[in-house]
C-alpha cells in the first residue's frame, strides 16, 4: 500500500505535458529563419511560452497565408507582427518585444534619401503584399505601389529598374541579401527610416484561445527578461 501511495505522489509531481501552440510566419532572417527553428522571434517566443507550459510548433508559410490563417483562427499565433489599425480589428497584440527600423532601399547608383512622404512623389515603390507599413504610408496617393510576395521579389525588380525603391527592416534586409546572394554594395539604405515599428506576437480574435495565449506570452516575456534569457538570445544575434 505504501508503495502505491509513493507511486501516486511521484506521478502527481511530474510536470504536466506542455500544450502545443501553432505559430506561422514567412522567412524573415534574422527574426525568422527559413528552417523554422531559429531566429530572434522564434527563439524569444519559444522561450517565453515555455515558461508558461506551452510548446511552440512553428510553420513557415507565405505572409499573406499566415495572416489569413491567424485571422480565421486556424493557427494560434503570428510571432512577428507590426501593428496597424486594420489588424487591430482581428488580432490581439502582445506587449512589444523588439523594434524594427523600416528603411528605404534604392540602387546604389541612384541613392534615395527619405525626407517624408512627399519625397516619394511619383515614385514606383515596391511593397510586400499585406505588410503593415503604417496607415499614412498605406493610404498615401503620392506614389505608385507595386506589390510582390516578399522582399526578394522586390529586390529583383529594383535591380531591373522596374521600381525605384522598396523598403524593409534594415537588419532583416541585409541578412536576406547575404542569404540570397545579392551584392549588398549594389543597394543604398536611406539614413532616415519610414518608421520604427514595435514587433509583437499576435493571435486572431476568432481563436478561442487567443487572449489566454497572448497573456501567457506577456508573462513569459517578463520572466525571460528577468532571468537573462532575453538578453542572451538578443546577444546571440548581435542585437
Amino acid at each position: 500500500m505504501r508503495s502505491l501511495v509513493t507511486l501516486i505522489l511521484l506521478l502527481c509531481c511530474l510536470p504536466a505535458k506542455a500544450e502545443t501552440v501553432t505559430a506561422a510566419q514567412d522567412p524573415w532572417p534574422p527574426f525568422i529563419d527559413a528552417d523554422g527553428q531559429s531566429g530572434i522571434s522564434i527563439e524569444l517566443s519559444r522561450a517565453a511560452l515555455a515558461t508558461q507550459g506551452y510548446q511552440l510548433n512553428m510553420k513557415i508559410l507565405p505572409w499573406s497565408r499566415a495572416l489569413n490563417e491567424a485571422r480565421s483562427g486556424h493557427i494560434d499565433l503570428l510571432i512577428a507582427t507590426w501593428k496597424t489599425a486594420e489588424r487591430r480589428k482581428f488580432l490581439y497584440f502582445s506587449e512589444a518585444y523588439a523594434i524594427n527600423k523600416i528603411t528605404f532601399i534604392s540602387r546604389a547608383e541612384e541613392p534615395f534619401e527619405y525626407t517624408g512622404l512627399f519625397s516619394l512623389k511619383n515614385k514606383a515603390v515596391g511593397v510586400a503584399r499585406n505588410y503593415g507599413y503604417g496607415d499614412a504610408f498605406n493610404h498615401s496617393k503620392l506614389f505608385r505601389r507595386y506589390e510582390a510576395n516578399d522582399l526578394v521579389a522586390n529586390l529583383k525588380k529594383l535591380s531591373r529598374h522596374r521600381i525605384d525603391v522598396t523598403l524593409d527592416d534594415e537588419i532583416a534586409a541585409r541578412a536576406l541579401m547575404k542569404a540570397e546572394g545579392f551584392d549588398t554594395s549594389a543597394f543604398h539604405f536611406s539614413q532616415t527610416p519610414l518608421s520604427q515599428n514595435p514587433l509583437y506576437v499576435t493571435s486572431g480574435i476568432a481563436n478561442p484561445k487567443s487572449k489566454r495565449l497572448i497573456e501567457a506570452f506577456n508573462r513569459g516575456l517578463k520572466t525571460i527578461k528577468d532571468n537573462g534569457t532575453y538578453d542572451a538570445i538578443m546577444n546571440k544575434y548581435g542585437m
